[in-house]
């Protein structure tokens, strides 16, 4: 279920064992959602959770002051509000299609059935939840020691490693994401990725297009956020 062209990520749902996709697959049932519908909002209660088939998301917040902070991207076999359900508490973010969506839809009661009659699927389970949390405090750590051209750099490697594409050019990152969500992600001012992204461009490391971009030293850009 991994998208054409994608980096070196795995979903969950190419993880786990064949017949816990299996017994996923057989309960489930597909859904579509069109460029910026919600698939989850914050606060919902936790009533399923998704296996994305096709199509990405963006996993964001809406602070206080209503400003929307992007936490991250989803894209083919990553699930869906599995914590809502695996805890009980309402959904603590919102999930919006960035670009048609298809996904496996199980409701609630199932999935947690699942779970527990199968070790295998349990297990994976908790190890994504973990590599999600161990991603959440390598970023906390590295907003409060980075700056501006770090973190976009670091930004850029992450979507190479999931979303990217190699050609003779460099590697093109294959997600329609603009410089606003890019600052959103990164925790910066616009004004400070649009200088980091010039910065990046002169020194021959990435070069962009609208919603468009390319890293041509992929070596050379880690070396700015290490």
């Amino acid at each position: 279920m991994t998208a054409p062209g994608a980096g070196l990520s795995v979903g969950f749902f190419d993880e786990i064992d064949p017949a816990d996709r299996e017994a996923i697959s057989s309960r489930a049932r597909l859904r579509r959602w069109s460029t910026g519908e919600a698939l989850m909002r914050e606060g919902q209660a936790g009533t399923e959770v998704l296996v994305l088939v096709s199509g990405r998301a963006k996993v964001t917040y809406l602070t206080k002051e209503g400003r929307e902070v992007i936490l991250d991207f989803r894209g083919p076999g990553d699930l869906l509000g599995e914590m809502a359900v695996v805890d009980g508490n309402p959904r603590s973010s919102s999930v919006q299609a960035i670009e048609p969506v298809e996904a496996l839809a199980l409701p609630a009661a199932d999935f947690r059935a699942l779970v527990a009659q199968s070790p295998t699927l349990s297990t994976r389970l908790l190890q994504n939840m973990i590599r999600r949390f161990r991603d959440s405090d390598r970023k906390v750590v590295e907003f409060g020691a980075s700056h501006a051209v770090g973190r976009v750099a670091a930004r850029l490697v992450e979507m190479v490693e999931r979303f990217g594409t190699a050609t003779p050019a460099g590697h093109v990152i294959d997600l329609p994401i603009s410089q606003d969500e890019l600052a959103s992600w990164t925790g910066a001012s616009r004004e400070a990725v649009a200088k980091a992204l010039q910065t990046l461009r002169g020194l021959g490391l990435v070069s962009t297009d609208r919603r468009s971009y390319t890293v041509h030293d992929l070596e050379g850009l880690k070396q700015r956020y290490l």
